[in-house]
């Protein structure tokens, strides 16, 4: 619970910030802004998230190295992973005019979504250094068991996003604009907060000593895990981009009641990582050591507090959900479109759960083999219920097509999950 409080807390904010994006937009009484904002959070989010290899692979290898005894390992996985953070945002920046064309031509949206989500997106890029810095940031305290500083991270950043929200749309009245320039300084204090908070890491010489960090054999481990990692996550974001797209088919108002929802079960998946994360860790230091019954323990404690909090979050949605979807949405059109796919909310907690868990316990132990082969295998069974259940039952079809996803994860990974304790077993 020391591990898992902090983070609970600390990512129970991030959906929220996305809750009060829409929100905020959403007071201005129209479903084009909040279509817009879902949409072009939803690109960036998915280009971001590609990279979130480097927070759940610097987890794995740092927690491991610090089980085993490495410090000056320790602290240049950090090293690595920031490197790789800083050319990837530079890319994207340079990269932006394509992969936004890739994105829109995706897309099937209105012209007026579209043209607003353009314009949020070309300020939002601008962070990407930044944005992709705190998910190694992050990992690396989470890996050392520094939560409360990832708390801090989320708070400050978070907060500040929140306050220039309604500073920036409310009161000056820049509309989507607002809420992009928000993100970017937001993003940017975080990831400098981040760098201050693992300070500890600088203090040991091998930080910067570059023959290590560039060493042929360590950097070879880090690509093989990151790679598979990165293909799990990339997958799993196709998987979510193309729920929000195939949902804009429907119309702009399914688009803005989807998006709505979809702030639900955001706030029950960020806040249930807290548990996913201290598995990360309490298992990344099991393997170091070689003991196969702490990653055991780890796995069930961790696991028991997840499945109490997503049944809580499941009954808070049935009873809370209509008075929710108020706050956030003024048009009723929009308020009256979410409260016919609720019940998939409710029910997402409860079927997402172990998926959610057995992602932890496999990024603990740096099974990314495993997690790439599964996510593949529930990334086809997704498509699967798409083509099947899409035509007969519409948005319905989409959400439960999404929820069969989970399960399949779920299901999948937990079949692998005696490979992973016979492989601590045997050192790895």
């Amino acid at each position: 619970m020391k591990i898992a409080l902090p983070i609970v807390l600390s990512n129970a904010t991030v959906p929220i910030l996305g809750a009060v994006d829409v929100g905020v937009v959403g007071q201005l009484g129209e479903a084009a802004p909040i279509g817009a904002v879902a949409m072009g959070a939803i690109i960036l989010s998915t280009i971001y998230w590609i990279f979130g290899f480097l927070r759940m692979g610097t987890v794995g290898m740092v927690g491991q190295a610090e089980g085993a005894g490495d410090s000056a390992e320790v602290s240049a996985l950090l090293t690595r992973a920031l490197l790789i953070a800083g050319a990837g945002g530079v890319l994207l920046i340079v990269l932006q005019p394509l992969l936004f064309l890739g994105a829109f031509a995706l897309s099937p949206a209105t012209p007026e979504v579209e043209d607003l989500a353009r314009d949020y997106l070309y300020i939002r890029i601008w962070s990407a250094p930044f944005a992709i810095a705190v998910f190694a940031l992050t990992g690396w305290l989470v890996a050392m068991e520094k939560t409360s500083g990832v708390f801090w991270v989320q708070l400050v950043m978070n907060g500040i996003n929140v306050g220039l929200d309604f500073l920036f749309v409310l009161g000056f009245g820049w509309g989507v604009e607002g809420v992009a320039i928000a993100t970017v300084i937001a993003e940017f204090t975080g990831a400098c907060l981040g760098l201050y908070l693992c300070r500890a890491a600088f203090t040991n010489p091998a930080w910067r000593e570059w023959p290590r960090i560039f060493a042929r054999a360590r950097l070879v481990k880090m690509m093989l895990v990151n790679v598979d990692i990165l293909i799990r996550s990339a997958l799993l974001m196709v998987i979510f981009s193309s729920f929000v797209f195939l949902g804009a088919g429907f119309g702009d108002v399914t688009l803005a009641a989807n998006e709505v929802l979809i702030q639900f079960m955001y706030i029950t998946a960020y806040a249930m990582d807290g548990f996913a994360f201290a598995a990360e860790t309490l298992i990344a230091r099991a393997y170091g050591r070689g003991q196969p019954a702490r990653v055991r323990r780890s796995a069930i404690v961790t696991s028991t507090g997840a499945a109490v909090l997503c049944v809580s979050m499941s009954l808070f949605f049935a009873l809370f959900g209509p008075w929710l979807i108020d706050v956030m949405a003024k048009a009723p059109d929009v308020q009256a479109e979410a409260r016919v796919y609720l019940w998939w909310m409710v029910a997402a907690p409860l079927v997402g759960c172990a998926a959610w868990m057995l992602d932890g316990i496999f990024i603990g132990a740096t099974r990314g083999r495993d997690m790439r082969n599964m996510m593949l295998l529930s990334f086809v069974i997704y498509w699967a219920a798409i083509f099947v259940l899409l035509p007969v039952l519409g948005n319905h079809g989409l959400w439960m097509a999404l929820l069969v996803s989970f399960i399949a994860r779920g299901i999948t990974l937990g079949a692998k999950y005696p490979a992973l304790e016979r492989a601590a077993k045997a050192g790895n």
